[in-house]
């Protein structure tokens, strides 16, 4: 009889430990936290590092044309924008200061236009592309030389999230 006990102790306590297994904890709100976060940043990194390398695109002198030598830069921008997915992009025209305000903002708006349609030859969707014009109110340089002169009559493209 002693033995009848004995074993059936010895049983329930292996029952007893079989089944109190506990299941593996998992802090499933710190994963999510961390990846949420990254998933955040990452967006954020990618519009910053994508605008990193997207490149101005300079005029000639009461010009809107896209000249010849800047086309490549248009092709590096398309290119860096179908990268970009559904970021919106920024187009805004600029001028130097000769000429007059009304003047200079047509032709930052021409400017930008030739960007934009540049851009949409390129396959980038119109309706990801807005414009505006700067006129001469935003000068890279303020310098009296034909030099900052160039440097102002440009586009700038950005990415807007």
């Amino acid at each position: 009889m002693k033995k009848l006990v004995l074993v059936s102790t010895v049983a329930a306590a292996l029952f007893m430990a079989g089944c109190s297994s506990k299941s593996p904890e998992v802090d499933m709100s710190a994963d999510a936290n961390k990846a949420g976060q990254q998933g955040a940043m990452s967006d954020a990194e990618r519009l910053n590092s994508l605008q990193a390398q997207v490149q101005n695109v300079y005029f000639d002198f009461d010009k809107f044309n896209i000249r010849p030598d800047m086309q490549s830069r248009i092709n590096q921008n398309a290119s860096i924008f179908n990268q970009a997915g559904n970021f919106k992009i920024m187009i805004e025209g600029n001028c130097d200061e000769w000429g007059s305000d009304e003047y200079n903002y047509a032709l930052g708006v021409k400017r930008a236009k030739a960007g934009k349609d540049a851009l949409i030859a390129q396959g980038i969707a119109a309706d990801r592309i807005e414009i505006t014009s700067n006129g001469e109110s935003k000068p890279v340089c303020t310098d009296k030389t034909k030099d900052c002169d160039a440097q102002n009559r440009r586009d700038e493209f950005r990415l807007l999230p």
